[in-house]
């Protein structure tokens, strides 16, 4: 085979099964749905699939009035979108790297702009990030995935996972944040110092304080998902 050739490069990236079910990281960066029934996807996330399927738009009152009203209330992302079929859909989100977790009667807070699919099996609800609207050019909300079966989420670059320990918080920068445990809810805080050293606008003067016994997962990168309104 010559060096180069279309066939060296069909050979090196064509899609292969793996056989690890119904979520399959085809790369890093890319998931397969082993679709044989419904899944719940990111708005926008489909890159490509085969088989018979449709995809419809999560309806505004699919999952309560509280919930659209949440959405509408924050103006943000987590759109869904529910892919019914059969055969292999493919989804990624702005090249971001792909966490899929296997849930056990567990608990799990995802950022809304970090959830990219999740097993119908999955309760989900929307949790607004209280008393910080207009204070953050970040996420306001995230989702309380809990249940058994399978979620992917997403985070740029590689995460890292750091425990939190009684006693023994830990603080983040909202914009940084992916995922944390169900059982821990976070306290916003502002940081003068950080405040008056980076200048009044800066992200960084708000941050996130987890205390009590469990996990928060990071991201080495500061995603901006709305602009700051102004304070008056």
């Amino acid at each position: 085979m010559n060096r180069y050739s279309i066939e060296e490069f069909i050979q090196q990236t064509e899609q292969q099964d793996k056989g690890e079910g119904f979520f399959e990281l085809e790369t890093p960066r890319m998931l397969e749905v082993n679709l044989d029934g419904l899944v719940w996807a990111k708005a926008g996330s489909m890159v490509a699939y085969h088989g018979e399927m449709k995809f419809v738009r999560e309806g505004i009152l699919e999952h309560g009035l509280g919930t659209a009203f949440k959405k509408a209330f924050t103006g943000e992302g987590a759109s869904l979108m529910k892919a019914n079929g059969k055969g292999k859909l493919y989804l990624a989100d702005s090249g971001k790297k792909i966490i899929i977790l296997n849930l056990q009667n567990d608990a799990i807070y995802i950022n809304g702009n970090d959830l990219l699919a999740f097993e119908p099996s999955i309760k989900w609800k929307i949790k607004l990030m209280k008393r910080i609207a207009g204070m953050l050019a970040g996420g306001l909300f995230n989702v309380r995935c809990e249940g058994t079966g399978m979620i992917a989420f997403t985070a740029h670059y590689e995460p890292i996972t750091l425990r939190v320990l009684p006693g023994s918080p830990v603080i983040t920068d909202p914009n940084a944040t992916v995922a944390w445990s169900g059982n821990l809810m976070p306290t916003f805080q502002t940081d003068i110092t950080l405040k008056t050293f980076f200048g009044r606008g800066s992200g960084e003067s708000i941050q996130m304080k987890f205390e009590g016994d469990g996990f928060v997962v990071i991201q080495p990168f500061e995603e901006v998902y709305m602009k700051s309104k102004q304070i008056t």
